[in-house]
This record gives C-alpha cells, structure tokens and sequence, in this order.
C-alpha cells in the first residue's frame, strides 16, 4: 500500500557553495506513519545540481582543480580584474644566494615560462662567472664575491624602502612593473658577467645585479600584498595568497622543467643572449598587460586627474561666474548630466609610468590630456613659504597669509599656485597644506581644487599676480562649495565603484598644520 505525500509533508533544502551556485538539492518526504510498524517515518532523496551523470565527466574536475587553485567562492569573491592579471602577471623575487642556494621564485601565472627560462640562463652565468667548471677558480673569492652581493643588496633594501615606502601602495600598479624592469635587468647583468674580467669589474656588475634584485624585491612584494588586499572582496587575503602559491608551484615546476631541456641545448653565445632577449620582452610585455588589466578602486594623484578633469568638464555649471572654461566644439554648454568615469574606464586612460605629481586634464569629449603643471600636498610649512622662489615667477610681492588663512578658515587645507615657465608654456605649481584632523574627502577636494585653479588660471594670458591667483583660488573655492557639489562629487564616483576612503594622494611622509 502506497501512502499519499501531500507537498505540505516535503521539506526542500537547496544547498549552494560560498558564491551562490547550486550543489545539490534535498528533499524530506514525511513524516509518515507505516501501517506495519505503526512508527512515523520518512525519506531524504537527494538531486544532484550536477548536469551530467557520466562517470567521466570533466566538469567535476573542472570544479575540483578551481577548488585546489582559485579562491573559494570564485568568481564572486574576488574582483572582476583578478582572472585577467592572473593570467598575464608574474612575480618574481630572487635572492642574493645564488651561488650557495637555489633560486627562490615565486610567481603568478602562465608567463612565469619565460622568466623561470631566463633565470635558469642568467643563473648559469653567474656560476661560469664566478668560476665553476675552472680548475684555478677560488671557492673562498666565490664567497666573498656572494657576500659583497648579500651586504650591497640589504643595504639597498634598507635605502629603497625608506625613500619610497610611502609610494608603494598609492602607487602599486607602477611599482609592481618597475620591480619587473628590475629583475629583468639583473638577469642581463649576471650574464654579462662571465665576459666581464675577473677583478673589480665583475664585482661591480654581480653587486648592481643584486641591488637591483633587492628593489625588485621591496618594489614587488610590497605592491603585490596592495594589489591582493584590492582583488580579495570577503575578507579571504590570506586564503586568495595561499591559492596564489599553488598556482605559483606548479606553473614554475612546469617552468623548470621545460627550462632544463632548454638549457641543456643552448650553449652558443649568441644563441644564448637571442633566446634570454626574446624570454624578457615576452616576460615585460605580458605584465604590461597584466599591470593594465588591474582596475584600482583608489584615487590617486593620476586616478584623480582623469576623474575629477572629466567630471569637471562635462559639469557646465561650474563657468558660472568664473574665467570661462575651455568649452569643446560640438558640446552643448546647456549639458547638465555628469560625466563619472567608472574605475575601468580610468583604468584605460591611466599610465602606468607618469609624471610624479603632475596636475593634468582629461578632457570629456575628445579625451585629450593636457598638462597643466604640478602639486604637492602635504607639505611642510617651510616648503609652503618657499614655493614663490620657483623659477619663472612674476609675482611682486610676498604671500598674503593673512588673507589665505581667511579664505580657507572653514577648510582643512590651504592652497596657492604659482607660475613657472618650461619650453615657453606656463604652468603652474600648486603648494598644499593640510590642517590637523583632515580627512580623506578633504585631500581629494584639495587635490580637486588645485586642478580646477590650475585649468583656469592657464586661460589667463597676461596680468599674473598674486591678487589673480588668490581671487581665481577663492572663486574656485566658492564653486566647489556651492550646494554641497563637491559632496555630491563624491557621492556620485562612490555610486560607480570608487572608494573615497582609501588615502592614496600622499607619496611621502606628510606634515599637518594648526592654526
């Protein structure tokens, strides 16, 4: 005798991973008391999510190997840049050891072929340099020659950090190519060095090799831990490392290996330097493209030129009262929608090498840059007071603290701009102070600000004095202010993805100031 189920007797639970996908479903039928026994009773049956029923399927290895590999919850837990760098990036540190350890990589992604390749050559010359395979070869000159590699790159270690540290995380996308730039160059280094006569010479090339080595490793290991902070979204920075280490082991085991055949068969100079050049400009080339696919969510001094420029541009409002903008033919002035680049279209128009510091405009239409001058935030107070001796003034007179003060009592920082001439252009330096207890907001509107005063005191042809910069300082000031629009900036490039709380305007220690 069959008993009839009612779907008020079913409890369905469906069961999903970390990122939502469906992995089976189960459903409890019951409970329903057996005229035999006369126990109450039930019955789970469960329905696989899994499409395919054949013991062979790939799919189920598909998910086992992304499981092994990439974090949990991929795709959904980590940012939509993550695939596309991880399939170009590479990143190596290599010791100072080479001649008494092996060589300590670690690496990122497919392209770790090329230089694991370049390495196993480089390191090949090292060892013909220092003697291996000659019978009057000195071990205890090897030794020495490996510490004076060892104390030169701690020493630039120690020298490096402390001159950029500030830089790196504001700055990650181009430190982390320019670590790649680094070792690249070492590996060119150590195999020149066999040609290089033993004696001071080879000690000089093996030593720049190491320190070299050494930034490459403060540049990119630093710059590698922004960049993981940036692609984890639940929090997971240590579990996405640790998936990063095993796709590392097993694409520089894969690399080792091909790399030993190959090495075994190119003895030839000239062989030997084509195959290393072509392995670096592949291994350059490939985190190029890599460093470009990230899509930072910081505004740093680039990141906020291209957003701010072009929000300012396409906001008609703002020529209102003020030295007329440069209006672009063929846009309507009567435009009222903004212009919010979101971080993957400031991503294609950001450089990875720039100008340190430079105020510049993206226009909205033609998206043309022009370079108006420079900045500095944070500076001292000494800085500050001596901006007006840059080379090319024509102000009169001294700077009117009194009156800056006045303008800029309400805010959390002060600026001014100068002039300055190079190739027969004007341009202008813009000085920012910030006030003790400033905030992120308030650095972004200093920055915001020293760039719109910028883009409109280059319209002014003649006439340069310290009254034009103040009133173009003060009417610029009062633009941002009027109807919170600044705040309703802020609030608008928060609503595309960019996160305005993350401090990345400052590439060097900062000073703060109290009236």
């Amino acid at each position: 005798m069959t008993s009839h189920i009612s779907e008020m007797d079913r409890l369905t639970f469906r069961e999903t991973d970390e990122a939502g996908n469906p992995t089976a479903t189960y459903v409890y039928s019951g409970d329903v008391a057996s005229s035999i026994t006369s126990k109450t009773s039930g019955r789970v049956d469960v329905i696989s999510s899994s499409s395919s029923t054949s013991s062979w399927s790939a799919k189920p290895l598909v998910s086992s190997l992304g499981d092994v590999f990439l974090p949990s919850g991929y795709p959904q837990s980590v940012s939509d840049d993550y695939l596309p760098y991880q399939i170009f990036q590479y990143q190596r540190y290599t010791s100072n050891k080479e001649l008494t350890q092996p060589i300590n990589r670690k690496q990122d992604s497919l392209q770790a072929f090329c230089s694991s390749i370049a390495g196993l050559l480089s390191s090949r010359a090292v060892l013909q340099g220092v003697g291996v395979g000659n019978a009057n070869a000195s071990p205890t000159s090897a030794l020495l020659l490996h510490i004076l590699q060892d104390i030169s790159g701690r020493i630039a270690t120690i020298c490096f950090a402390h001159r950029i540290g500030t830089a790196l995380e504001p700055e990650c996308k181009t430190y982390r190519l320019a670590a790649d730039v680094f070792n690249d160059i070492a590996m060119i280094l150590d195999c020149l060095s066999p040609g290089v006569p033993a004696g001071p010479a080879r000690v000089a090339v093996l030593s720049t090799a190491g320190v070299l080595r050494a930034l490459c490793g403060v540049a990119g290991g630093s710059s590698k831990a922004s960049l993981s902070a940036h692609f984890a979204k639940w929090g997971n920075l240590a579990e996405l490392n640790a998936k990063d280490s095993s796709q590392e082991t097993v694409i520089s085991l894969f690399g080792m290996l091909v790399g030993s055949v190959v090495i075994s068969h190119i003895t030839s100079f000239s062989t030997t330097w084509l195959i290393l050049l072509i392995l670096l400009a592949m291994h350059l080339s490939m985190n190029y493209a890599a460093v470009r696919a990230v899509q930072m969510t910081s505004l740093n001094r680039q990141r906020a030129n291209i957003a701010f420029s072009t929000l300012f541009d396409s906001d008609r409002s703002l020529a209102l009262d003020l030295v007329e903008l440069d209006s672009t033919p063929g846009l309507s002035n009567t435009k009222t929608e903004w212009t919010i680049l979101t971080p993957a279209q400031v991503a294609e128009h950001e450089r990875i090498f720039h100008r340190d510091g430079a105020l510049q405009w993206t226009h909205d239409s033609t998206h043309t840059t022009q370079h108006l001058g420079s900045a500095q935030i944070g500076v001292s107070m000494s800085t500050f007071l001596s901006s007006l001796s840059v080379s090319g003034t024509s102000f009169p007179r001294a700077l009117p603290l009194r009156r800056l003060a006045a303008v800029f009592a309400d805010e959390f920082y002060i600026l001014f701009l100068v002039p300055w001439t190079t190739a027969g252009n004007v341009k202008f330096h813009a000085s920012i102070l910030l006030k003790r207890g400033c905030t992120v907001e308030h650095q972004l509107k200093a920055w915001a600000h020293a760039l719109l005063a910028a883009r409109v005191l280059v319209r002014i042809t003649t006439g340069f004095s310290v009254d034009v910069a103040l009133d173009v300082v003060e009417r610029t000031l009062g633009l941002l202010n009027a109807d919170a629009r600044f705040e309703r900036y802020l609030t608008e490039l928060s609503g595309v993805g960019w996160d305005v709380d993350i401090a990345a305007l400052e590439t060097r220690a900062g000073r703060r100031i109290e009236l």
